[in-house]
């Protein structure tokens, strides 16, 4: 990776994606941002709109891009995908969506590009697997956004919860982003203190019991409502975008729960899923294989079988 010049390309510039762009332009964290959508003019107009706002910015190169744009990039960020149709099944979005993945992933790996792809595009961690065998890359160089975000939202739930600032509440969702995600509780932790730990001296809003499943569910569920209140969620995912991104741009091996393809870990195989990451400079540079007690490894294994089960589906 060539550090003087950090570049990152993303395709697909909807409210995600252009999100995005607006987040990583204001951290400072790239040098380049390349655009691309199969809407040039659209692509074009957001860039433009970007563009204007550089006398306020960090010194960056925003443009709109091409395929061109995926040889030199440090991190390609995928979040295009195609939107149901009227009386379209599930499965056959799905198959339609992973067709356009494929040929994204495979002209990323026709670029000679070095660096890493970041799938967004839902559901994301099917359609990272499906990037990953077009790619032909090591596992590592593809992973999905995955849980970052659902990890975030349950740190500040608890922050409510605890009265503690959300950063300093540590803990992970983990599995599926989507319904059979789940809190990796044994994990949680606050300064230290496993969280049953610190709300057992009475610390916490609802005393020494607090709901679990209540927090579960207002993490998994809360995508749900931001989608009935205004249609689509966008700010909160370019910022998760914007956390990984850095964490490869700056080689940070900071810890996330991206998802990524399991060899053996957790007793799974041949699935893609989020578990505890170090990100660095080559993407997921390795797993943190924690011990699980067993309705978490339970949990993860169900979480597993899901996934297989719709990845096969879109196989047949």
């Amino acid at each position: 990776m060539d550090q003087k010049k950090r570049k990152v390309t993303i395709v697909g510039a909807g409210a995600v994606g252009s999100t995005f762009a607006y987040a990583l332009a204001q951290s400072g964290l790239a040098d380049e941002i390349a655009i691309t959508d199969m809407n040039k003019n659209f692509a074009e107009g957001q860039a433009m709109d970007l563009v204007h706002g550089l006398p306020f910015l960090p010194q960056v190169d925003i443009h709109t891009g091409s395929q061109d744009d995926y040889a030199d990039s440090d991190i390609i960020v995928i979040t295009a995908g195609a939107k149901q149709q009227p009386g379209e099944t599930r499965i056959d979005l799905l198959k339609r969506n992973a067709a356009i993945i494929e040929a994204i992933a495979k002209d990323i790996a026709a670029s000679g590009c070095t660096g890493v792809m970041l799938l967004v595009s839902n559901p994301v961690d099917i359609l990272t697997k499906v990037a990953l065998e077009a790619s032909g890359w090591e596992r590592g160089r593809v992973i999905g956004s995955g849980t970052v975000l659902d990890t975030a939202r349950f740190r500040y739930v608890l922050s409510k919860e605890c009265g503690v600032d959300a950063r300093n509440i540590h803990g992970y969702i983990l599995g599926e982003h989507g319904d059979s995600e789940f809190a990796a509780w044994s994990m949680t932790t606050i300064a230290g203190r496993r969280i049953d730990d610190y709300c057992s001296s009475g610390s916490c809003v609802s005393g020494i019991h607090f709901d679990k499943e209540k927090i579960i569910e207002e993490v998994r569920h809360s995508a749900y409502h931001i989608i009935d209140y205004k249609g689509s969620t966008y700010f909160a995912v370019g910022l998760a975008l914007t956390r990984i991104a850095g964490a490869i741009l700056r080689s940070e091996h900071s810890i996330l729960s991206v998802s990524m393809t399991l060899n053996g870990e957790f007793g799974l195989h041949d699935v893609c899923l989020s578990v505890p990451c170090v990100v660095g400079r080559n993407g997921a540079e390795r797993i943190i294989e924690g011990v699980l007690p067993e309705d978490e490894l339970s949990a993860l294994a169900a979480s597993g079988k899901r996934l297989h089960e719709a990845l096969t589906s879109i196989r047949q």
